[in-house]
């Protein structure tokens, strides 16, 4: 079974940055490709960053490119998102997510139901 657990959420001021992690345990952790999405409230969850196995192709969402960087390093089991330049809208609930799909291409990324196992969440809060 496939564990994913965040850290690094807090709250921080429009502006500044945050650092996400996620460890992984119970699977092969460089067979999957990973991926960040977030929720906000009372919105849809949605994608944020992907990247895949062996961390040469990244995938941005079109609000979040040129501030969120995603990379992974797979002798520790980790992926992490550095949040740069982060602004109120990007407050949410911010997920890592692994899959083991064919994860060709941006628009495999983007789709929540290609996502197989789900951390817990961490809390990014942006104050204005």
């Amino acid at each position: 079974q496939v564990q994913l657990v965040e850290s690094g959420g807090g709250l921080v001021q429009a502006g500044g940055s945050l650092r996400l992690s996620c460890a992984g345990s119970g699977g092969t952790f460089s067979s999957f490709a990973m991926g960040w999405l977030r929720q906000a409230p009372g919105k849809e969850r949605e994608f944020v960053a992907g990247i895949s196995r062996n961390g040469e192709n990244t995938y941005y969402s079109d609000s979040v490119k040129g501030r969120f960087t995603i990379s992974r390093r797979n002798a520790e089991n980790t992926v992490y998102l550095q949040m740069n330049g982060l602004k109120p809208e990007d407050t949410a609930v911010y997920y890592c997510a692994a899959g083991s799909g064919s994860a060709y291409g941006s628009r495999w990324y983007r789709r929540i139901a290609n996502w197989d196992y789900w951390g817990q969440g961490t809390q990014v809060t942006v104050s204005s």
